[in-house]
């Protein structure tokens, strides 16, 4: 199947991806970074889980109101049935606290709408990424499924036959009539039992939590907003609650090209990604949540006594990710290696410097007298970033062949010197504002000198090169630069013309598939130049790509308009909430200079 045809769903803690088809192929718990259950999403063979109808059918999907609480309707010939399905949330959770505490079950049920549907499932649980096919005991309507860490329990109200590790079984709704499946996890080493719930009740909970959410944050009222409503719960779903950590994505391994070798674990909290995720949880009025985000990577960054900064984390501040390849894997279509783990963790990108600078800044007022450990680590970023900025890094691309002099690097470092000195008044006696003052005044000469390259008519995305980089649109929207700046609208034409593609930007020239988020920070760009026609444009063709149900993933082939990479991407729906804000300030005449940057 495409990755356009999964639907998602979270429990705030976990994902799980279920198809049009109302399979289940990738089911990774009690963590989004945990193996996976089911995984077809790799490999035919790593475990699935189908309820459909017998025959042929049509059907149609939705999310249920503002909720990750998936409805399909599937109609044949003779009647229909709806499929409802969540991962549960604690009943009486609410607002702020849903996911803190996870059940950690997945509902499906059936309901008769009209006439008579037969049905058929098949449940094929296959633990550590499809290594393990675990026994499978009990009763028929009642299953016990273990192997190695794992336990499983399905509790149903239809008659199941099982072995092998697989159970099946085929049933008949009527209009009225319900099947029922719950799918409880607990660890074979733990006291913990599997948690039985009331299926029907239990989505009914789950739906009032969700809608519990978006009531005390639903205060967005610009442009897109619909789009917007349901990027923000994109990324709340995407949020692991206990910490607030922000994984970048819920899935790995799936590729920037089909058949391609870029394939990453992106079940992970990236700094890259702070201060625009805050900046977008800002926007669409989820001010606790980006304050937890926040405090989270201040934690797991642990006492800074300037050494190199770590640009992700594990969902509880985990530092090593060692990387490793599943060779028994497939790849989705055939899309090998798979990795879990990712070796960024050990690389130096100094943009991030900026990153979390640029976050406490937007965050100043939650944040209050900062004690003296936050001082310090925020002092410590800045001086790095003082230290180092002329050091070539991997840049935010994350580049694995070797390093270079960056220029969303160098711009990041200004950031990070611009927010200190913002901040100096709460950085206590260890702030330096006369060094970071001169300092970025140097690499606001360096950048402007040694990043524009003659021969491109453009900012280039490194030192000396004259290669395009779509990450060069960041300087409008950290406030380096002017939108109007006449530089900066020559790179802003020719990022449009030469690496515009069918709907979406390119990161660099020859990539064969188009990046989500450079095409929002287009769109930004031509915002802040007053280009109001032109971004509107650019911000319907990226929307275009999402599925039927708003889910956006990294990148979208061209051609085929296909969605690529890891799913749902958080940086997408980032850049997606960013853009529609700024087209919405730019069209009522606001200052539309970031919040950090002003």
């Amino acid at each position: 199947m495409k990755i356009g045809d999964y639907a998602f769903l979270s429990d705030c803690r976990s994902a799980a991806l279920v198809g049009r088809n109302g399979s289940v192929d990738w089911y990774c718990v009690p963590r989004f970074d945990s193996p996976s259950v089911f995984g077809r999403l790799l490999d035919g063979s790593a475990g699935h889980w189908w309820l459909r109808p017998k025959g042929d059918y049509d059907h149609k999907w939705c999310y249920i109101d503002d909720t990750l609480v998936l409805r399909t309707v599937f109609e044949g010939e003779s009647g229909r049935a709806q499929l409802t399905e969540a991962l549960a949330l604690e009943p009486g959770s609410r607002g702020h606290e849903i996911g803190k505490r996870s059940p950690n079950v997945l509902l499906r049920r059936v309901e008769g709408l009209d006439g008579r549907v037969e049905m058929a499932t098949e449940f094929a649980p296959r633990f550590e990424y499809g290594l393990t096919t675990p026994h499978i005991d009990g009763t028929d309507k009642e299953l016990v499924v273990g192997g190695g860490p794992v336990m499983l329990k399905l509790a149903t109200n239809v008659a199941m036959d099982y072995e092998s590790g697989t159970a099946t079984a085929t049933l008949a709704v009527n209009a009225g009539e319900t099947a029922a499946f719950a799918l409880s996890y607990a660890p074979t080493y733990g006291v913990e039992e599997p948690m039985e719930l009331d299926v029907g009740e239990a989505l009914s909970d789950t739906i009032e939590s969700w809608r519990s959410w978006v009531e005390i944050h639903d205060r967005y009222q610009g442009d897109h907003a619909g789009e917007v409503q349901r990027s923000a719960l994109v990324l709340q779903g995407l949020t692991f609650q206990p910490t607030g950590a922000v994984v970048a994505a819920a899935t790995t391994s799936l590729p920037e090209e089909v058949g391609g070798k870029l394939n990453w674990d992106y079940r992970f909290a990236w700094l890259r990604d702070l201060s625009l995720t805050m900046r977008a949880q800002w926007v669409a009025a989820c001010p606790d949540e980006a304050d937890r985000l926040f405090r989270f990577i201040a934690r797991a960054g642990g006492s800074f006594a300037g050494e190199n900064v770590q640009i992700v984390y594990g969902v509880e501040g985990e530092r090593d990710l060692t990387e490793r390849t599943l060779d028994h894997l497939s790849g989705w279509r055939n899309s090998k290696p798979v990795h879990v783990g990712n070796d960024a963790w050990d690389q130096v990108q100094l943009d991030v410097l900026g990153e979390v600078l640029d976050a406490a800044c937007l965050l100043k007022d939650q944040l209050g007298d900062l004690d003296e450990e936050m001082q310090s680590f925020l002092t410590g970023l800045a001086n790095r970033a003082a230290e180092c900025w002329q050091q070539p890094d991997a840049g935010m691309w994350e580049a694995r062949d070797h390093q270079r002099q960056y220029l969303s690097s160098k711009v990041m470092c200004w950031v990070a010197l611009d927010r200190a000195l913002k901040l100096a008044d709460c950085l206590g006696p260890k702030a330096d504002p006369q060094r970071w003052s001169s300092t970025q005044e140097d690499i606001r000469e360096a950048v402007l000198e040694q990043g524009w390259s003659h021969k491109i008519g453009a900012y280039a995305g490194a030192f000396g090169s004259d290669e395009l980089d779509a990450s060069v649109l960041l300087l409008p929207l950290v406030g380096f630069l002017p939108g109007g700046d006449e530089r900066m609208r020559a790179t802003i034409d020719v990022v449009e013309s030469e690496l515009g593609g069918p709907g979406l930007i390119r990161r660099w020239p020859g990539e064969e598939s188009g990046f989500v988020i450079c095409t929002y920070w287009l769109v930004e760009c031509l915002a802040l130049a007053g280009e109001l026609e032109r971004a509107r444009k650019w911000f319907d063709r990226a929307t275009s790509f999402a599925n039927d149900l708003g889910l956006l993933a990294e990148e979208g082939d061209l051609h085929s308009h296909e969605l690529l990479g890891n799913y749902p991407q958080a940086f997408s729906h980032v850049g997606l909430i960013n853009a529609a804000w700024r087209l919405t300030e730019a069209t009522s005449g606001k200052d539309t200079e970031t919040k950090g940057a002003s």
